[in-house]
C-alpha cells in the first residue's frame, strides 16, 4: 500500500480481532481502535468497558479489532521483515494516522465488513476514530473519540520527542523503552493521582532515601515497575513509529462529508494535561459548527489521561445514553431477520 509519505509498503499484514458474529449490513459491528500500546484483543485491555454487559456489550453487538500499523502486535511494523529478508528497523518508512486507518479498510474489507454501526478508541484509538469519520463517513454510524481531538498539540509533540531520544541515546534497548515509558507514564497521570497515591511515602520495597542516595521513594519505585514490565512487551521500533504517526495528527483542514457524516461523539477528561479537555470541547465545537452533529461529554476523574482505562465504570455512565440507539437499531435489525 502507498503511504502519505509516497513510500509503498509491501505486503502489509494487519492482525485482526473478532467478537461475535457481524451482521452483513454491519449494523451490529463496532469498531474498536487501541491506543499507543493496546493489541487488537480488545478484552485483554480493555475489559472494564468491552464484553457480555459492558458498555460495549458482546452479547448484542460484534467487535472488531485491527492491530494498528507500525506496532508490533502482529501487524506489519519495524520489527518485520522487510522485502529482502531483513527486519525493517530504521528503514520502516514514516505511517500516519490515516495510514493506519486505510489500511485497516482494506483489511475488513476482506472480511466483508464495509459498514459499522460505531467506531471507538481512546487517546491514539480516537485519533483514529477521528479519521475514519473523515476517510469514510458514509461507512460509519457514529464515532467516539475519547481523549483526542483534531490534532496533537505542541506539549504533546514534546513529550513523545523526549521519549525518543531516551530510546535512541540508552546503553540498550531495554534500557531506552523502559525510560520512555516512566516519561509517558507521568503525561498519562495527573499531579492529584500521584499525590493522593504515593505522596512523599517511601519505597514500599524498602530503602530510605532520607538516609541513602540511591534509595528511592514510592512513586520512584513504581516508575521502575513500569518501565520493567513495558520493556519486556514493547519493541523500540514500534514506540518511534507509532508516537511519530501521533506528532503528525492534525486533520483540521481535511474535509468532512456533511451529507453522510456519522455522527461525532467527543469526551474530554478533566485531569487530561496530555490531550488537554477544552481542545477536544474545541474539537466538537467545530465539527458541529459544519452542521454535522457532534457532542462533548467530560469525563471528571484525577487518573489524568489513563481515566478512560482505570474507570471504565465512569465512563460507561457517561456514554450509555450516547450509544443507545447503537443498540435499538442492532435490536431491530435483529428482530426483521427472524
Amino acid at each position: 500500500m502507498e503511504l502519505e509519505c509516497g513510500a509503498v509498503l509491501a505486503g502489509a499484514v494487519q492482525r485482526v480481532s473478532v467478537y461475535g458474529t457481524p451482521h452483513a449490513d454491519g449494523s451490529n459491528l463496532v469498531l474498536v481502535a487501541h491506543a499507543l500500546t493496546g493489541t487488537s484483543r480488545v478484552l485483554e485491555w480493555w475489559g472494564g468497558l468491552a464484553g457480555p454487559g459492558k458498555l460495549i456489550d458482546t452479547n448484542a453487538v460484534a467487535v472488531v479489532c485491527v492491530n494498528a500499523l507500525g506496532s508490533c502486535y502482529g501487524s506489519t511494523g519495524p520489527g518485520s521483515l522487510a522485502p529482502d529478508g531483513a527486519p525493517y528497523g530504521e528503514r520502516f518508512p514514516l505511517v500516519t494516522v490515516t495510514d493506519m486507518v486505510r489500511a485497516q479498510r482494506r483489511a475488513l474489507a476482506t472480511l466483508g465488513y464495509a459498514r459499522f454501526a460505531a467506531v471507538i478508541g481512546g487517546s491514539l484509538g480516537g485519533m483514529q476514530a477521528i479519521a475514519w469519520g473523515i476517510e469514510a463517513p458514509q461507512a460509519v454510524g457514529r464515532i467516539v473519540a475519547i481523549g483526542a481531538y483534531d490534532h496533537f498539540a505542541a506539549m504533546g509533540i514534546a513529550l513523545n520527542a523526549i521519549a525518543r531520544e531516551a530510546i535512541r541515546i540508552a546503553r540498550t534497548p531495554a534500557e531506552g523503552i523502559a525510560l520512555a515509558r516512566k516519561i509517558a507514564m507521568l503525561t498519562y497521570k495527573s499531579e492529584a493521582l500521584l499525590a493522593r497515591r504515593f505522596a512523599r511515602n517511601l519505597d514500599r520495597a524498602g530503602g530510605d532515601p532520607t538516609r541513602v542516595a540511591t534509595d528511592r521513594y514510592d512513586v520512584e519505585g513504581y516508575l521502575d515497575y513500569q518501565g520493567a514490565i513495558f520493556a519486556e512487551r514493547m519493541e523500540t521500533g514500534a514506540y518511534l513509529a507509532l508516537t511519530r504517526a501521533m506528532d503528525l495528527f492534525d486533520v483540521r483542514d481535511r474535509e468532512i462529508a456533511t451529507r453522510q457524516s456519522p455522527i461525532f461523539h467527543f469526551v474530554g477528561i478533566s485531569s487530561d494535561w496530555l490531550f488537554l479537555p477544552q481542545y477536544v470541547h474545541d474539537t466538537a465545537n467545530r465539527i458541529a459548527a459544519l452542521g454535522i452533529t457532534s457532542t462533548y461529554d467530560e469525563l471528571v476523574s484525577d487518573h489524568g489521561h489513563d481515566a478512560f482505562l482505570a474507570e471504565p465504570e465512569r465512563l460507561e455512565a457517561l456514554l450509555a445514553a450516547r450509544l443507545a440507539p447503537l443498540y435499538e437499531t442492532a435490536l431491530e435489525r435483529a428482530a426483521t431477520r427472524r
